[in-house]
């Protein structure tokens, strides 16, 4: 070959790699956002059972074709503290068996030769999915074009990558130089420091397998770079790690630690198949006993063998890596602070934006219970005129303006990502929703303002008006239990049954303010809290229209696939 050929092939194994890359992230976007519902329901099913752990993460994985989004989606909720360590572990060990699914495709497609090469007709797929993308309307036929494309592009990436390997294998100083590589620890270490560098797993053992194919590397070594990939993958869940909490942080560690513990299991497994044998077997002689003739399937087996076989061992030790890393990453000095922080969202939630419109539907719904619970401290306040919980009530109002900001924020960053038409009409109506629930908080303020007013002219609310005042709040708590209702199940009939209260709560404000005159012409309430007492009815009246248009936001999900 000369030097042209040779600079012919890097390219074409460069560019096999960048079309094999984004094939790979467009599968898994499209995937993601075609199985949104059941991804969302997926990972709300994460309990204390490790095997369900395991089937999460492999579904989970398998589903979205990144194992890299799951570990990182896990890291977000350690960090948030929805998820324990122990859970966290057994997803990810689940996330390395579903990863192989990617090994087990490429394998597939690497059968025949040809013009009847797997790999060619599953290229074809590229095209298939161009025409369905370019010639459709509708969403979910987009989404599965998408894949289709991005499943396509997969088998053309392998095929310039295959072709470059060839172009190679043709060296005669690359091949001697590749045969001279064959200590596992440095393949092992190789393999790590290339994933580490492309950030995928998937690749390097994609890569290792059409070196294999092509003579470039035997067996043996092509098993020892997939191992090392295992190592590097972990690069991922350590940068979003190091730029989270304390339990992300050991998250990240119990990822390097299984997947390394998996490594040095097996390279000791190998040291004792060599020693018995004399040097005669190793797991490429024993692979090879299985599909002769297929090195592509060989090592995607082993692949698969070693992260169920690393899982196996790892289940049983689960509470002692969760506690290593516990000691290894100390708990941070704890520093009181009343600052207002977000409870179920973190930045690292953004790879995986379907999880993440999850989590933020969460942070509105406490935001709505925060806005409830000081409307209802206010009411407190203002008939009694106990200021015992004036502190809870200002911490509680910083916290609302703090989420109006962040959570508004949030969505219109996560409005920019791949998503479905539902999770797009969501975000689209959060950021009304979250205006409403910060109104609420203002309300309250106000009524405290009212109870100020009292205080200051040592005047009080009559018997008659208290009465009234908590029959409006009874009504008002009633309707927000049924706009809550509407709103997390997208509940038609909840709403329908919000707004006969809503009608009630009117009517009743009304009268209050009726009956208010009527008793200062019969002086039985104190004419210096007239003003107070008709602003503070209609506050009422405006928190009920608030949480009415909460409730309303849900009209254009109906009918749409969450």
């Amino acid at each position: 070959m000369d030097f042209a050929s040779i600079l012919i092939a890097i390219l074409t194994l460069t560019a096999g790699i960048g079309v094999f890359l984004v094939a790979c992230q467009m599968m898994s976007s499209n995937l993601e956002s075609a199985s949104s519902k059941g991804l969302k329901r997926l990972f709300s099913k994460t309990g204390d059972n490790k095997w369900v752990g395991v089937g999460i993460g492999t579904v989970g994985t398998a589903a979205i074709q990144s194992s890299g989004a799951v570990t990182v989606m896990v890291i977000g909720f350690v960090n948030v503290g929805i998820m324990s360590l122990s859970q966290a572990a057994t997803i990810i060990y689940g996330a390395n068996i579903g990863t192989t699914v990617t090994a087990q495709l490429v394998a597939l497609g690497m059968f025949g030769n040809g013009s009847i090469s797997t790999t060619i007709i599953f290229a074809a797929f590229a095209g298939i999915g161009a025409f369905i993308t370019l010639f459709t309307k509708r969403e979910m036929w987009r989404q599965i074009g998408g894949v289709l494309t991005g499943f396509g592009m997969l088998f053309v990436g392998l095929e310039m990558m295959s072709d470059a390997m060839r172009d190679f294998s043709e060296l005669e100083e690359i091949r001697n130089m590749l045969a001279s590589i064959s200590n596992p620890l440095l393949l092992v270490a190789v393999g790590a420091i290339l994933t580490a560098i492309i950030q995928s797993s998937s690749v390097m053992t994609s890569i290792a397998i059409t070196m294999v194919v092509t003579g470039l590397i035997n067996l043996d070594q092509g098993i020892y770079l997939t191992m090392g990939s295992n190592i590097g993958s972990c690069v991922v869940a350590i940068i979003a790690g190091i730029t989270s909490g304390v339990n992300a942080k050991r998250t990240a560690l119990i990822h390097l630690m299984f997947n390394t513990m998996g490594v040095m299991l097996f390279l000791c497994i190998a040291g004792l198949l060599w020693i018995v044998s004399g040097g005669a077997t190793s797991f490429g002689t024993l692979f090879n006993n299985f599909f002769n003739g297929a090195p592509q399937m060989q090592l995607a087996m082993f692949h698969t063998v070693f992260n169920v076989i690393t899982m196996l061992v790892a289940m049983p030790l689960t509470n002692m890596l969760v506690n290593l890393s516990c000691k290894v990453v100390k708990d941070e000095p704890k520093i009181e602070s009343d600052a207002p922080h977000l409870y179920y969202l973190d930045e690292t939630m953004l790879r995986t934006p379907v999880v993440a419109v999850r989590q933020l539907k969460a942070e509105v719904e406490n935001m709505a219970q925060m806005a409830i619970d000081n409307f209802n401290r206010s009411l407190h306040i203002v008939t009694t005129l106990d200021y015992s919980e004036i502190k809870k009530f200002q911490k509680t109002e910083e916290e609302l303006d703090f989420l109006n900001k962040e959570l508004v924020r949030y969505a219109v960053t996560l409005s920019g990502k791949q998503l479905n038409l539902y999770d797009n009409q969501y975000l689209a109506s959060t950021i009304r929703t979250v205006s409403d629930l910060e109104r609420i908080g203002d309300y309250a303020e106000n009524i405290i303002e009212y109870a100020d007013s009292l205080r200051t002219q040592e005047a009080r609310f009559s018997d008659y008006a208290i009465a009234e005042i908590k029959e409006a709040q009874r009504l008002i708590n009633d309707l927000y239990k049924e706009i809550m209702i509407a709103y997390h199940k997208v509940d038609l009939t909840a709403l329908g049954r919000a707004n006969q209260i809503e009608d009630e709560i009117d009517k009743l404000t009304r009268e209050m303010e009726t009956n208010h005159i009527q008793r200062l012409s019969l002086n039985i309430c104190d004419p210096n809290v007239g003003t107070e007492y008709i602003s503070l009815s209609q506050n009422s009246e405006r928190v009920a229209d608030h949480l009415i248009n909460v409730g309303k936001s849900i009209r254009k999900l109906v009918g749409l696939q969450a």
